[in-house]
């Protein structure tokens, strides 16, 4: 039986941990192949423009998930060090309490038209309303393959908004997208009922486009972190930690942060548009004033429940992560098979990261962990190799001193003994 309860893989080799992935995915020696080679610069010179040359950036496999009962390996793209080891312990930790488990609502995204020059706002939304029938005809006109699967658009919404320019109306359509992120279903749909909304209104198009602040699309989470694990003063002190990023945006924007960085190092890892998410994130958290999007507290049995709600515009299916090679394996090694579980693993993440950090802020402060797995990288910088690289940063961290200046001390040391 698969299990991603993977004990000691932060300790393997890079081959064990290739052996490990290609066996729990049913990757083929081509796909591995692929993995450690380089993009092909033809296929990147055709995804956007301009190519000059490719930035690498690592991908780590965060293990131990359990999502609704279903194990799985996480790929993470991301260059922050800490992220993957600390989504993987968190996750290891939330096992204990049966997993996660995790829902998510229908896809249906927002497409915003704006109509401006009008002397009648409220008579011209009525108007707009009433021809409701017609506007979604005209929209799914666009994309019948969409609606043969069940998408399409689905509603017509209208309001008026008073502007220093002079009201406005704003129709939103709502398009089901399916699988798809949806961006460009979205937009033509937008541009197709444009000249009717002028002609239904008398007013003057001007923006026809999808908002990202995807409110009907959210993702939810749920986990329970047991007591007899954590302790309590690690459940104290994450509630504590959480009702500061409640009331306060100050620490609510770096606990945010935080939690977009477990769900976009995976977003970048399957070539999906993680500024999207991030921005609807964001303005989701600063409805109603800006605060944490996740909760956290304690059951009658004294264990700690932390959720987690946001929107979750992402597809598995066409753009760039249907096109991009690797990013088409990353989505074999998660094994999502649609947009609602896609959704729901990339919540769990990020709970597993929000509730990560915000232990180790509350116990021991974020630094220790961090900078245990940054002493490597001064050591990289410093000119270290091999097992020297290893020496190095255990000897800082032992002295508390994972500087660039001290790292080259101890290569001209290690190196003249």
């Amino acid at each position: 039986m698969k299990t991603s309860r993977i004990s000691g893989f932060y300790n393997k080799t890079l081959n064990e941990r290739m052996e490990i992935v290609k066996s729990f995915s049913d990757l083929t020696d081509e796909e591995i192949s692929l993995l450690k080679s380089q993009m092909d610069m033809e296929i990147a010179n055709r995804m956007i423009e301009n190519v000059v040359y490719l930035n690498d950036v690592p991908v780590g496999i965060a293990t131990n998930f359990l999502i609704n009962g279903k194990e799985y390996l996480i790929p993470m793209a991301i260059e922050e060090p800490s992220v993957v080891a600390a989504a993987s312990n968190a996750a290891r930790i939330a096992r204990a309490g049966g997993g996660f488990r995790a829902i998510a609502t229908e896809p249906l995204m927002i497409g915003q038209v704006q109509i401006v020059n009008l002397s009648d706002p409220y008579s011209a939304k009525f108007r707009v309303l009433e021809n409701k029938g017609e506007l979604i005809k005209i929209a799914n006109e666009q994309d019948p393959v969409l609606v043969s699967l069940g998408g399409g658009c689905k509603d017509v919404q209208a309001r008026v908004l008073d502007s220093s320019l002079g009201p406005m109306v704003i129709v939103h359509l709502i398009v089901d997208v399916r699988d798809a992120m949806g961006a460009n279903a979205v937009n033509t749909m937008a541009e197709a009922v444009a000249p009717k909304l002028e002609e239904i209104t008398g007013g003057k198009v001007y923006l026809r486009i999808l908002s990202n602040l995807a409110t009907y699309r959210i993702a939810r989470a749920w986990a329970r972190f047991p007591r007899n694990v954590i302790g309590e003063n690690a459940v104290n002190g994450i509630i504590y930690a959480y009702e500061f990023a409640r009331i306060d945006p100050y620490r609510a924007t770096t606990h945010n942060k935080g939690i977009m960085n477990g769900i976009d190092a995976v977003l970048v890892a399957t070539a999906n548009d993680w500024r999207a998410v991030e921005a609807g994130a964001h303005a989701y958290a600063a409805m109603n004033g800006y605060t944490s999007l996740t909760r956290w507290e304690m059951d009658k049995e004294g264990n700690l429940i932390g959720t987690i709600e946001l929107p979750m515009a992402v597809g598995t299916v066409g753009g760039a992560s249907s096109t991009h090679p690797k990013a088409k394996i990353a989505r074999k090694i998660l094994g999502v098979k649609n947009y609602m579980e896609f959704a729901g693993v990339l919540a769990s993440v990020g709970l597993a990261q929000n509730f990560a950090a915000i232990r180790a802020l509350s116990e021991e402060g974020i630094q220790k962990g961090h900078m245990s797995l940054h002493a490597r990288n001064i050591a990289v910088m410093a000119g270290a190799t091999g097992d020297l690289i290893d020496r190095i940063a255990e000897e800082m961290v032992r002295e508390n001193r994972v500087r660039l200046d001290r790292a080259r001390e101890l290569l001209k040391k290690y190196r003249s003994d």
